[in-house]
Formats: C-alpha cells, sequence, structure tokens
C-alpha cells in the first residue's frame, strides 16, 4: 500500500470518528475535539472543513458569558446515512401503500398492533426493574438495540431524561405521526403510573435529538 493510500484512509478513519462524536455529543468545538482525538487545532479544522465540503457537519455560533461565541460543529442530516435508518425507503414506501390500501384509520389500527407488540417486548426487558431509574436504564437500553442511541441523564431537579441521538424510523415517522404518538404512549405504559413523561426536543422539529423529561409523581 503506498504512502498516500494510507494517508487517505488514515484521514477516512478519522473523518468517520469526528462523525461518531459528534453524533455521541452534539455540538463541539474544535479545542473539544482536538482533545479528543490528540490532534492539533489546524488538523482538527482541515478534517471539519473536508466534511462541511461534503455536506455532512455545519457549524453555529453559541454566546458564552464571557468573550466572544464560540462556533460549534454540528451534524447535518445528510450524516444520517452513516448510522441505521431502518430499511427507511422501505418502511415509508408500505406506510403509503397501508393509507392507500386501508385509509387512516386501518393504518391507526395497525399501528395499535404494533404498539401492543412492543410493549409486551419492553416489560418483559424492563422484568423486576423497581424503580423508575432501573425502568429508564432498561428502556435506554433495549431502545440502544433498537439503533437510537439512547441513554439517561439525571437533573438537578430531581427529575430524569431519556435522551436518543439517532432515529433509524425518522424518514418512516416524518410520514406516519401516528409512529411517534404511538411511541410517546408505549413509554407512559411500560414506565407506569406513577411517571409523568414528556418530550422536549425533537429530531422532527428541527432538533438534533429526541429528549424525554421523566419525573416521578409525588405520593
Amino acid at each position: 500500500m503506498s504512502r498516500n493510500q494510507v494517508k487517505k484512509d488514515v484521514s477516512t478513519s478519522t473523518r468517520r470518528a469526528i462523525i461518531d462524536l459528534l453524533k455521541e455529543r452534539g455540538g463541539m468545538d474544535v479545542v473539544a475535539l482536538s482533545s479528543q482525538f490528540s490532534l492539533s487545532g489546524m488538523a482538527v479544522r482541515q478534517h471539519l472543513n473536508a466534511l462541511k465540503e461534503e455536506g455532512l457537519v455545519t457549524n453555529v455560533e453559541e454566546a458564552r458569558p464571557m468573550g466572544r461565541p464560540t462556533k460549534l460543529w454540528i451534524l447535518t442530516p445528510a450524516a444520517n446515512r452513516f448510522f441505521p435508518s431502518g430499511y427507511s425507503d422501505l418502511s415509508v414506501s408500505l406506510i403509503n401503500s397501508m393509507k392507500e390500501a386501508f385509509g387512516n384509520e386501518g393504518l391507526d389500527k395497525l399501528l395499535d398492533v404494533r404498539n401492543k407488540n412492543m410493549q409486551e417486548k419492553y416489560l418483559q426487558h424492563l422484568g423486576d426493574a423497581s424503580n423508575v431509574r432501573e425502568k429508564l436504564e432498561k428502556l435506554a437500553e433495549i431502545r440502544t438495540n433498537e439503533g437510537y442511541m439512547a441513554e439517561v441523564e439525571a437533573q438537578d431537579d430531581g427529575s430524569l431524561l431519556l435522551i436518543e441521538k439517532h432515529c433509524p424510523i425518522c424518514e418512516a415517522a416524518a410520514v406516519c405521526t401516528g409512529l411517534c404518538k404511538n411511541e410517546l404512549h408505549l413509554f407512559k405504559t411500560v414506565l407506569g403510573n406513577n411517571v409523568h413523561i414528556e418530550r422536549g426536543e425533537y429530531l422532527l422539529t428541527g432538533g438534533t435529538k429526541c429528549v424525554y423529561t421523566v419525573r416521578q409523581h409525588k405520593p
């Protein structure tokens, strides 16, 4: 293998690693990225500019309490092709065909069946989890296995966040809002009646991830 080929392979590997990290952590500046890859700021900027030319990343400015705004690098929707898609083209085609064959009412019935099956699967996975945190951790685990890159974060006010950094059915959900509506109902069901859950940031409305806030009802 030639030296140029080795250099090209290293660059490709580094850029894919940058894509993965931005998907995992969201917006990052050059300094943060440099520390993760032990590269100079100039080297990271070269990789980012190459990715930007491919339409895979862009940058936004974030205000800081002191000093000038910081430039954060984020993924564009085009970068979703590097992550599980859940057979999006086929899913969208099937949804449109079901609407045509059965109408919206028939599609809703099919979604109800899907939701029931997922509910049984999730409840089995949650098993004997005894509290909301344990249930949410297990829910994040099964969602990650399905391609949602999910994690749980505790908040200072005692609430918990279920964060999904990727949606493998995003294209399908865009043409069938019932998928997301049923998903929220599914979470409420498997977590139990003693919790309140609401969706804040939402991929389909321009967010970089889907974020659900979970609070346990006070006795």
